[in-house]
């Protein structure tokens, strides 16, 4: 056992001063913290080492989960309460780690390395699905639901279900849907009414070429930015505007940056608990469904928190200065889309959209 332990010990040491040759190479803070994160996966399973925890005689398999906001948002609401649910109800047998504010990665970061192993879950937005599963995309479509209450009924029902399955294959499993929130536009130098005022507009969207394709139709001038790097993007001028639910343009502090906001409600962002199938596979099934109850508490968690942010916190960003345009021209933002619906209906399936926007009528 002593010799475990010293094994252990040095692994550790091992993986930390690795990181930081890389970093002192110039590999960036970006690559050294996903080296970090592999390292700390390997070294996790050796027997004796335990992550931010001295060795003792009990060890709790951790699940590190990592979200781009802080941990006041709607994405560590969910978090917290899946970690309380974990800890209360699993007998000392799993311990859940929060990592908030990108501390390992972006989103579509992140979700590469649950996929790979190197990282055990993360509560991601839909908006980087793309890049797991192209299908996941569709709920990007720009106002495909008609309301809050309808995309949520969407996504706990099989649709959402069936959505959920289609990680596993690309080595994730979905857990529950929990919610970013309903996105609204940002910007430094204009307020939109009409598609006609995003024109040549820098506008920041997240990795989604949906989201990208759909705000260039319009007439703005489109890119996508991981989310880490979005306030400094638009501190610098790289990008005049950017879109996201009101609890996130709260948690960032957008109204520093940022004066007007535009409440285009352009699309409802779905979010996703989703844990490493590898770790997952390992787990005992009694494990395995306390964290799908978990996962599920953590939706509601997370859609509490953005309902009440959506009621304070405009005016919370209003009474921070920033100038609230609330006549918005929504038929006319969806006329502006209608080029893409034949690529939309390719893409996904003409019987796919119908089926979402159909539901519940």
């Amino acid at each position: 056992m002593r010799s475990g332990r010293i094994i252990s010990f040095f692994t550790v040491f091992a993986v930390y001063y690795a990181s930081r040759w890389a970093a002192g190479n110039n590999m960036g803070n970006r690559i050294s913290r996903r080296r970090l994160l592999a390292g700390a996966a390997a070294a996790a399973m050796i027997p004796g080492f335990s992550t931010r925890r001295a060795y003792s005689a009990v060890q709790p398999q951790v699940l590190r989960i990592g979200i781009v906001n802080p941990k006041d948002s709607q994405f560590g609401a969910g978090v917290v309460e899946l970690a309380t649910y974990v800890e209360r109800n699993c007998g000392g047998r799993l311990r859940v780690e929060l990592y908030p504010a990108g501390e390992t990665g972006g989103e579509l970061e992140m979700c590469q390395d649950v996929a790979a192993g190197t990282l055990e879950m993360t509560f991601a937005s839909s908006a980087v699905f793309a890049a797991i599963e192209p299908e996941l995309s569709i709920f990007d479509i720009p106002f495909l639901f008609r309301d809050v209450a309808h995309a949520r009924a969407v996504l706990d029902g099989e649709i959402g279900k069936a959505a959920l399955a289609r990680f596993e294959p690309k080595g994730i499993v979905g857990l529950a849907w929990g919610e970013n929130g309903l996105r609204h536009m940002t910007t430094s130098d204009r307020a939109v009414h009409r598609p006609e005022d995003l024109k040549n507009l820098k506008l920041r969207v997240p990795q989604s070429e949906v989201m990208v394709a759909s705000f260039k139709a319009i007439g703005a001038d489109a890119g996508p930015l991981p989310f880490p790097d979005l306030y400094s993007a638009l501190s610098s001028g790289a990008f005049q505007a950017e879109e996201n639910p009101i609890p996130t343009v709260l948690a960032a502090n957008f109204d520093k940056v940022q004066r007007y906001l535009c409440l285009t409600g352009h699309v409802y962002s779905p979010a996703a608990f989703l844990i490493s199938k590898r770790v997952f596979d390992r787990l005992s099934p009694e494990d395995q469904n306390s964290l799908r109850v978990a996962s599920a508490n953590g939706s509601k968690a997370s859609r509490v928190y953005v309902d009440r942010a959506e009621k304070s916190g405009v005016e919370e960003l209003r009474r921070r200065g920033m100038k609230v345009i609330e006549d918005i021209d929504r038929p006319a933002f969806v006329a502006s889309l209608a080029s893409l619906e034949g690529q939309f209906q390719k893409q996904f399936g003409k019987d796919k959209i119908d089926a979402i926007r159909a539901f519940g009528k």
